[in-house]
C-alpha cells in the first residue's frame, strides 16, 4: 500500500511549523540565561533558546574585570540582556554589561533598603573622597562619609592607604537616571576603628617598649600612636631635663620610642615615658657635681624671679639662678644681667636630690668662700 504524498507533506509541514513557533522571539530589554556556544576574535555566540544564537561583542567582554572575563568559557551559562532581537544581519544582539549593571542596580536598591553593610574594594580617590565599585557599578564615598584623617597625615596620604583595600560600607543613595551610586563608610569605619582600637589596647603591655608616630602635641605632653590606640607622654616624662616648649623640640609625624608606664583598662588610658628609656642622672649626680663647683651653663629661660640655666655636659640638667644670685648689686629684672641662649660660668650652691633641684649663682663665682676649693681644681 503506497504512502499518500499529500498526507506526508502536510505532516512534515505541521512538525516544522510547531518546531519553528516553539522557538520564541525575545524582546528588547529582556533578560535571558544562555550557554556560550563559541568564542571568536570578534564575538561570543550564546544559545538563549531563540530562533538563532545571540551575538555578544567581544570588545564588551574585554572591558569586564579579569574575574568576570574568566567566566567566558564555552559551555558556561551566563546572564545577558537582549539589546535588539534583530540586528543588521538578522542576528540577536546581546549585552552582558547591561545585564550586570541591571543586576547590580537591583542589588544596590536592596542594600539601600536594608542598610546592610558590604565590603567595597577601593579603586582610587580624588579630593572629594574615595572611589569604589559595587559589581560593575562605579561608586563614590564622599570625604564627609569617611573617618577623618589622623592629624599627622595629609588627606591625600590618608586616602591613598585605602586604595586596593576592601572597606566595609553602606549604600547611601541610588539614582539610576544620573548613574549615581553614593556609599558611606562613616559608621562602619567607626565600628571597625573601635574594634581595632580595642584589640590594640589589649595588646599593649606595661613595661614594654614601642615605637610610633607623634599624632598630637599639647603643652602638657605628646600623644603617640601605638598602632590604633594612643598613649600620652606627659611633659614630666618626656626628658630628665627641663623642657618648656614641646613644639620646639618635637614635630607631629616624628617616630618616637616610648616606654609603657601604665595601662588603665577602666579609663582606656595609656601612660608613656621617654625619659625612662635613659638612665636617671639624679641617681648618680653626686659623682659628677658637688656644691661649690664651677660649671659652664647656658641660659634657657628668664623669669621675673631669676634665670633657668642648663648645665653643659653629659647630663645637661637644669638649675635655677635666683635673682638674688645674679649680681652683687641690686637689679630690678634678670634681663639686666643675662640673656637667653648665652653661655656663662656659674657656681653650684645647692643640690637637692629629693626635690631634684640645683641652685646656681653668678655672683659667687669669684667668692672667696670657695677660694681653696677653686685652687684645688686648677689644672
Amino acid at each position: 500500500m503506497g504512502i499518500d504524498q499529500s498526507t506526508s507533506s502536510a505532516h512534515f509541514l505541521e512538525q516544522f511549523l510547531e518546531q519553528g513557533f516553539s522557538l520564541r522571539i525575545p524582546e528588547s530589554g529582556e533578560f535571558c540565561k544562555g550557554t556560550i556556544v563559541s568564542i571568536t576574535d570578534d564575538a561570543v555566540l550564546i544559545d538563549i533558546g531563540a530562533k538563532s544564537e545571540g551575538v555578544l561583542d567581544r570588545r564588551e567582554v574585554e572591558q569586564l574585570s579579569p574575574k568576570l572575563q574568566k567566566q567566558f568559557v564555552e559551555g558556561n551559562e551566563i546572564t545577558v540582556v537582549v539589546v535588539t532581537p534583530e540586528g543588521r544581519n538578522g542576528e540577536i544582539v546581546l549585552s552582558v554589561e547591561r545585564a550586570l549593571a541591571e543586576s547590580d542596580w537591583l542589588l544596590a536598591e536592596e542594600l539601600l533598603a536594608s542598610g546592610e553593610p558590604f565590603d567595597c574594594e577601593i579603586s582610587g580617590y580624588n579630593k572629594g573622597g574615595l572611589l569604589g565599585r559595587l559589581g560593575s557599578l562605579r561608586a563614590f564615598i564622599p570625604m564627609s562619609h569617611v573617618e577623618p584623617a589622623p592629624s599627622h597625615l595629609e588627606t591625600s596620604a590618608y586616602l591613598q592607604e585605602f586604595v586596593g583595600q576592601e572597606l566595609p560600607v553602606q549604600v547611601l543613595d541610588v539614582d539610576r537616571t544620573r548613574n549615581r551610586l553614593i556609599l558611606t563608610a562613616r559608621e562602619t569605619m567607626r565600628k571597625l576603628r573601635d574594634q581595632q582600637r580595642q584589640a590594640a589596647f589589649l595588646s599593649i603591655e606595661e613595661g614594654a617598649t614601642y615605637t610610633g608616630p607623634i599624632v598630637n602635641i599639647e603643652d602638657f605632653g605628646l600623644f603617640v600612636d601605638l598602632g590604633g590606640v594612643q598613649g600620652l607622654v606627659h611633659l614630666s616624662e618626656v626628658s630628665w631635663q627641663r623642657i618648656d616648649n614641646l613644639h620646639s623640640e618635637f614635630q607631629v609625624g616624628d617616630d618616637i620610642e616610648v616606654f609603657v608606664l601604665q595601662v588603665d583598662s577602666d579609663r582606656e588610658r595609656i601612660s608613656l615615658s621617654v625619659k625612662r628609656l635613659h638612665a636617671d642622672p639624679w641617681e648618680d649626680i653626686n659623682q659628677y657635681y658637688r656644691t661649690g663647683q664651677l660649671v659652664e651653663v647656658e641660659i634657657t629661660k628668664i623669669v621675673h624671679f631669676g634665670a633657668f640655666a642648663r648645665l653643659l655636659g653629659e647630663f645637661e640638667l637644669e638649675g635655677l639662678i635666683h635673682i638674688s644670685e645674679l649680681s652683687d648689686g641690686h637689679i630690678k629684672h634678670p634681663h639686666e644681667v643675662v640673656k637667653p641662649d648665652t653661655q656663662v660660668v656659674a657656681r653650684i650652691i645647692r643640690i637637692d636630690t629629693d626635690k631634684r633641684q640645683i641652685g646656681l649663682s653668678l655672683k659667687q663665682v669669684t667668692s672667696n668662700a670657695f677660694k681653696d676649693q677653686d685652687l684645688e681644681n686648677l689644672p
